[in-house]
């Protein structure tokens, strides 16, 4: 029996940064992996994957060029599975180099091999690597995997969930996407623009409903332009998959009544915590709903030499949120002190076509709370960058509080939105006013200069006495 500081099972975005963290501030740590890749979902079958996927619908659909040169790029032979996986692969090979590299950098040990917890702070593996392993702290980062309902013919080859989707042989025809949260909305759009005729089943009225109800409208109405139907207020029931002499391969029957068919079913109805057999119910750790694992503010289980960070305790399941989860549990684990608390709020990003990442107070939130509140919208066609792109969709929506001045959020939809966000994190996490953003200078063309006119705007919407006559 080997004894190291810290144990790590999943290794993951959460599970690798925080073993990582412990081993750069001279811990021992052993990672255990029950996969035959590293990386978790974050690197194969969720965060990584299916944005590589988007890009890729992206290029061979060419709708971002379409038009701009005088002549549409034209591909030699339609894209089949092969193409469509190819850049998604590497991806995939190169991020789990990245992190057994940096795992040998670190002198981190992995384990390959299910990880059982046989007592607070004994981990038995069975697998490639057979061992008996003991340390101070284990840290739970196995992550989550899709929730499948009961009743569902799920078969890996025209019924999927949002794993198995990943491997499939050939792009249909038509596709049922159930669910339409954020997986769901992400492949209902990168299949669209590959030629998938897409309709998306919800059980409420809504899509997205946490997002400013004008920024979601214009994602719905750009979903609608692609030729995404929506099937709202209504669920899926008896799912049958249907003989190879039919013209779908799977028929479905609404809550109405009415039939649903199509060559391939994907379902996106959210993820569980992949927390079962690994021995913790017997240990004393108290499992949740959906198999989350309960954790405090420091990510510790009912079992104090226990933790666990990552989607295997639930909201927000990020991979962002994650990767800080595992650091500042390792700081509390070693009283390392550097990083206590994950900040209270984080980035939204939704990797659908067009893009959308929000972060702050929607102009609704503002009005619950009491603020009197300005928007100012500028729009991707309107700047220079955006004619130059040829980008036909997108906007940036600023709320602003008309008394003091002060950003109290940014809403964007549109190319390359989670990236031009984190500006609009700086000016409501430091208050800065509009005055800040329209004294700045930023490069010209840039999509940066989005917040300077969405400022602009909110000068003339709130009839300030001092507002420009032009800009």
């Amino acid at each position: 029996m080997k004894h190291y500081d810290l144990i790590v099972i999943g290794s993951g975005p959460a599970g690798e940064k925080a073993a990582v963290k412990a081993a750069y501030h001279g811990k021992s740590v052993a990672v255990v992996e029950k996969e035959s890749m590293l990386g978790g979902a974050g690197t194969n079958t969720g965060t990584l994957p299916s944005k590589t996927l988007k890009e890729t619908a992206l290029y061979y659909s060419g709708i971002n060029e379409s038009g701009l040169f005088g002549v549409d790029k034209e591909l030699k032979r339609a894209a089949d599975a092969e193409d469509f996986f190819f850049r998604k692969n590497e991806v995939q090979d190169w991020q789990e180099l990245g992190i057994e590299k940096n795992f040998v950098l670190h002198n981190i040990d992995v384990y390959k091999g299910k990880g059982t917890v046989i007592n607070p702070n004994r981990v038995q593996v069975v697998g490639v690597d057979d061992a008996l392993l003991e340390a101070d702290f284990i840290l739970i980062a196995t992550g989550s995997y899709p929730f499948q309902p009961e009743g569902i013919p799920f078969d890996g080859k025209f019924v999927h969930d949002s794993d198995t989707i990943l491997s499939i042989k050939g792009i249909p025809k038509s596709m049922v996407i159930v669910g339409a949260g954020v997986i769901g909305c992400e492949y209902a759009t990168i299949f669209a623009v590959m030629g998938t005729k897409v309709k998306l089943v919800n059980g409420h009225g809504d899509i997205l409903t946490f997002l400013d109800p004008e920024i979601r409208d214009q994602l719905v109405d750009s979903m609608e332009h692609d030729n995404i139907e929506f099937v709202l207020n209504q669920r899926i029931e008896k799912v049958e998959i249907l003989p190879e002499d039919h013209e779908f391969n799977v028929h479905a029957k609404l809550s109405d009544g009415d039939p649903i068919q199509a060559d391939m079913f994907l379902y996106a109805a959210g993820r569980s915590g992949q927390s079962a057999g690994l021995g913790l119910a017997e240990v004393g750790v108290e499992i949740g709903s959906r198999g989350n694992i309960v954790v405090d503010k420091e990510y510790r289980s009912a079992v104090p030499s226990i933790f666990a960070v990552g989607d295997v305790i639930g909201f927000p399941a990020l991979a962002s949120t994650g990767m800080d989860q595992g650091r500042v549990a390792v700081s509390h684990m070693f009283g390392f002190g550097d990083q206590v608390q994950l900040t209270e709020h984080f980035p939204y990003g939704i990797y659908t076509i067009p893009e959308v990442s929000v972060y702050g107070l929607t102009e609704e939130e503002a009005k619950q709370q009491g603020y009197e509140c300005v928007v100012g919208r500028a729009r991707y066609v309107d700047m220079p960058r955006g004619k130059i792109m040829g980008v036909k969709r997108g906007m940036l929506k600023m709320v602003v509080d008309k008394k003091t001045e002060r950003v109290l959020g940014v809403h964007i939809i549109g190319k390359i939105a989670t990236e031009l966000v984190h500006y609009g994190m700086a000016l409501v996490d430091s208050k800065a006013t509009i005055e800040t953003v329209i004294n700045r200078v930023y490069n010209m063309p840039t999509l940066h200069e989005l917040y300077k006119y969405a400022a602009y705007n909110v000068l003339i919407e709130g009839h300030y006495l001092d507002a420009p006559t032009g800009h």
